[in-house]
C-alpha cells in the first residue's frame, strides 16, 4: 500500500470566542494519496473549509497531527509552512482572491516572486499559463476588467505557477454561471489527468460527483468516506511533491515549472523589488492618506534642516566678522590684564621686542601700535581723528585693503617718512567726492604728512563706521609726534599652518624671558572664535531639539497610519501568505513602505528648506541660510531611521497575521 501524501491523525481544531470554545474539527482521521481527486462535502458550518485550511497549511491543528509525505507539519515553523504553500499547494478560492491593483499576469506570477524565479522566466511562464487557459488577450487586464470565469482562470494559473502538486479548490464554481462552471470542472479534470492531486471543497453533491472519492463531513466529523461509483479510480500516480514525471499528452499543465529558479541573491532581489513595487502602488492608490502621513515628516525635516542651516550661516557670518578684525591675530599689551591701572607706566614693549618676535617661525606678519587723538587739517577743514603709528605690515595683520594708493613701504619706516594713510571716513570729511586725495599734504597736529593711500571700508558689526582713522609710520610717530620709545601694543598675525595656542604660549615665554617678568598680557582672536562657536552650537542644538520633537510627532503619525493600513490591507496580506509569502516578505513590504513615506517626506522637507532659504535671502542679507552636505545627509538618515523605527511595529503586526484570519477579512 502506498504511503499517503496527506494524512490527518486524530486532528482537532478549536476556536475560542471570549470564554467559549467551539470545535470545528473533532478527531479527524484522513489519508489522501498522490493523484487522487477528492471531494469534501458538507453543509455550511460543517467544518469543510476549516479542513481545507488545515490541509493547505493556512491554519494549524489544535490537537492531533498532520503529515505531508510523512513530515509532521506541527514541527514546522512559519517559513517552512510558507514554503509548502508556495512550492506544493495551489489554491483556487471561491472569491478568486486576486489583488485588485495587479493585472492578470502580475497576479499569476506572485508565487514565483516569492520562490525566487528570475523575472523574465516567471513572466514567460505566467503568460504561457494564461494562454493555455484561454486568457492570452487578457494578460494585462486588472481583475475588475475580467468576468468571474476569467478571474477564476487567473486564480487557477496562479495555483499552477510553482507547480501546484496539490490543488485545493474551495467552491470553485460557486460564483460562476453554469457555462463557466462546466469549463472550470473541465480544467480541474485536465489538471487531475496531468497528475495533480485535486481536493474539492463544496456543498454541492452534483459537483462532488466529478471526484473519484467523496468525503462527507458534518459537525466537524467525517461520517462517510467512500469511492464514487460514477468515477472509477485512476491508476496510482507518483507524488508530484517528490518531482514525479508529467503524464504524456498534458503539456498545457506542467506539474513543475520547466524553468530553473535563480540563486539566493536573485531571489532576494526579486522579493525586494516586488515589495518595493507593492509599497509604491499602495502609496499612490491612497495619495491623500500618504501625503497626510508625510506631513509631519515634511515639517520636521524642514525645521531641522532650516535651523541647522540658519545656525551654520549665523556662525559663518560671526566668524567672518571676527576675522575682519584680523585673522589668527594675537595682541600684546602692557600690564597684568584689561583695566590694569599701572599699564600706562609700563614701558617694556620696545623695538627690540618687535625684532625678536619678527624672527619667530610662527609669525606671518607683525606690527607695533602707538595711538592718540589729534586734530587733522586740510585746507579750511579740521577734524578730530585717531592717529596710529604702525609698521608696513599693519594692513596685512588687520586685513585692511587699499581703495586708493598703496600701503607703507619698508623704506617709509626706515627713514621716518612723513606719509599718511587715511580711511574712507576721513576722506569723506576732508575732501569732495570727486577729489583725489593722493599726494595731498595734511597736518597731523603740527606735522605735515603726504597722503599715500586710502583704505577700504570694512563691513561688519566689529568695524566702526563712525570713527576717523589715519596711520603713519611708527618710526615717524615715535620721533615726530609722541616723543616716546615704547609701544602701546604689538600685534602678531600667526601663520595659517600654525596653532594660535602654541604661538601665544611661545610669545608669552619669549617676552617673559626678555623682560625678566610677565608685565604684559595677550589677547587672541582664537578665544573669541571658540566662544562664538560654542555659543552658536548650543543655540543650534537647543532649537534643533525643539524641531526634533516635530519629527517624533511625525514618526508617531506614520506608525498610526501604517497600523490602520495593516488593518485595511489584511485581506491582501492573507492572499500573499496563501500563495507562499514568508513573514519576512510581509515585514519587508510594509517596512519599505514606511521608509519610502519618510524618505519622500524628507526629500520634500529638504526642498522646502531650500525654498525657505531663497525667500529668506530676499528679505535678509545680513545672515544667510547655509545648507551643508552634512545637514542633508543627517536629514536623509533621520528620515530613514524614523521609517524603520516607527514602521517596524505595524510591519511586524502585518507579518504576524494568521493567513486564514487575514483571508477572511474583506
Amino acid at each position: 500500500m502506498r504511503q499517503p501524501l496527506l494524512e490527518l491523525k486524530e486532528a482537532g481544531r478549536e476556536f475560542t470566542t471570549g470564554e467559549q470554545s467551539f470545535a470545528a474539527l473533532k478527531g479527524i482521521n484522513l489519508s489522501i494519496c498522490a493523484g487522487e481527486m477528492v471531494a469534501v462535502v458538507g453543509a455550511s458550518g460543517s467544518g469543510k473549509s476549516t479542513l481545507m485550511n488545515i490541509l493547505g497549511c493556512l491554519d494549524r491543528l489544535s490537537t492531533g497531527r498532520y503529515l505531508i509525505n510523512g513530515r509532521d507539519t506541527g514541527t514546522l515553523d512559519s517559513n517552512a509552512l510558507a514554503e509548502l504553500r508556495r512550492e506544493h499547494f495551489g489554491f483556487i478560492f471561491q472569491r478568486y482572491h486576486l489583488l485588485p491593483h495587479l493585472d492578470a499576469l502580475q497576479n499569476t506570477e506572485i508565487p514565483a516572486v516569492y520562490s525566487g524565479m528570475d523575472k523574465l522566466k516567471r513572466r514567460a511562464r505566467s503568460a504561457a499559463l494564461l494562454t493555455s487557459l484561454g486568457l492570452a488577450d487578457r494578460c494585462h487586464h486588472l481583475p475588475g476588467q475580467l468576468s468571474g470565469g476569467q478571474q477564476q482562470r487567473v486564480s487557477i494559473a496562479r495555483s499552477l505557477m510553482n507547480g501546484g502538486a496539490v490543488i485545493l479548490a474551495d467552491e470553485p464554481t460557486g460564483a460562476l454561471d453554469s457555462k463557466s462552471g462546466q469549463e472550470m470542472m473541465k480544467i480541474l479534470h485536465q489538471l487531475h489527468d496531468a497528475g495533480h492531486t485535486i481536493i474539492l471543497v463544496t456543498h454541492d453533491l452534483s459537483l462532488a460527483d466529478h471526484a473519484e472519492r467523496i468525503i462527507e463531513i458534518c459537525d466537524g466529523i467525517i461520517f462517510k468516506d467512500h469511492a464514487n461509483p460514477k468515477r472509477p479510480l485512476n491508476p496510482p500516480r507518483p507524488s508530484l511533491i517528490r518531482e514525479g514525471a508529467n503524464t504524456e499528452g498534458t503539456e498545457h499543465f506542467s506539474a513543475r515549472p520547466p524553468l530553473t529558479r535563480g540563486d539566493r541573491g536573485v531571489a532576494a532581489w526579486g522579493r525586494f523589488a516586488e515589495a518595493f513595487t507593492m509599497a509604491l502602488k499602495a502609496m499612490t492608490s491612497h495619495r491623500l492618506r500618504t501625503f497626510l502621513t508625510m506631513l509631519g515628516i515634511i515639517i520636521g525635516i524642514t525645521s531641522v534642516v532650516s535651523i541647522v542651516a540658519l545656525g551654520e550661516g549665523t556662525r559663518e557670518k560671526v566668524i567672518n566678522d571676527i576675522s575682519s578684525m584680523g585673522t589668527n591675530v594675537i595682541d600684546i599689551y602692557p600690564g597684568k590684564d584689561w583695566g590694569d591701572e599701572k599699564s600706562g607706566s609700563i614701558q617694556t614693549l620696545t623695538r627690540e621686542d618687535l625684532e625678536a618676535l619678527q624672527a619667530q617661525v610662527y609669525v606671518d606678519s607683525i606690527t607695533p601700535g602707538i595711538y592718540t587723538n589729534l586734530l587733522i587739517r586740510s585746507n579750511n577743514i579740521t577734524v578730530n581723528a585717531s592717529v596710529g603709528g604702525v609698521s608696513e605690515q599693519y594692513f596685512r595683520v588687520r586685513g585692511v585693503e587699499m581703495a586708493q594708493g598703496s600701503a607703507f613701504l619698508p623704506d617709509h619706516i626706515r627713514r621716518q617718512a612723513q606719509v599718511v594713510i587715511i580711511d574712507e571716513n576721513t576722506r569723506k570729511k576732508l575732501f569732495a567726492t570727486s577729489e583725489n586725495p593722493l599726494g595731498t599734504v595734511i597736518l597731523l597736529g603740527s606735522l605735515p604728512c603726504q597722503i599715500v593711500g586710502v583704505s577700504k571700508d570694512k563691513e561688519g558689526p566689529f568695524a566702526s563706521n563712525q570713527n576717523l582713522n589715519v596711520w603713519v609710520p611708527y618710526t615717524a610717530a615715535m620721533s615726530r609726534l609722541f616723543g616716546q620709545h615704547h609701544f602701546t601694543s604689538i600685534t602678531v598675525r600667526v601663520r595659517d599652518t600654525m596653532s594660535n595656542q602654541i604661538a601665544e604660549a611661545s610669545i608669552v615665554k619669549l617676552l617673559t624671558r626678555r623682560h625678566g617678568t610677565k608685565d604684559f598680557y595677550t589677547n587672541s582672536s582664537d578665544t573669541i572664535l571658540k566662544t562664538v562657536n560654542s555659543t552658536t552650537d548650543t543655540l543650534t542644538l537647543l532649537i534643533s531639539s525643539v524641531a526634533v520633537i516635530s519629527l517624533i510627532v511625525g514618526g508617531i503619525g506614520v506608525m498610526n497610519i501604517m497600523l490602520v493600513s495593516v488593518t485595511e490591507r489584511a485581506h491582501e496580506i492573507g492572499i500573499r501568505m496563501a500563495v507562499g509569502a514568508r513573514q519576512s516578505d510581509i515585514l519587508q513590504q510594509f517596512l519599505i513602505e514606511a521608509v519610502l513615506v519618510c524618505l519622500i517626506g524628507g526629500s520634500i522637507g529638504i526642498l522646502l528648506a531650500f525654498g525657505l532659504g531663497k525667500i529668506f535671502a530676499l528679505f535678509f542679507t545680513i545672515i544667510t541660510i547655509k545648507l551643508s552636505l552634512m545637514s542633508l545627509v543627517v536629514a536623509f538618515f533621520c528620515s530613514s531611521a524614523i521609517g524603520v523605527l516607527f514602521g517596524f511595529i505595524p510591519a511586524r503586526n502585518a507579518a504576524r497575521l494568521d493567513p486564514v484570519d487575514a483571508l477572511a477579512r474583506e
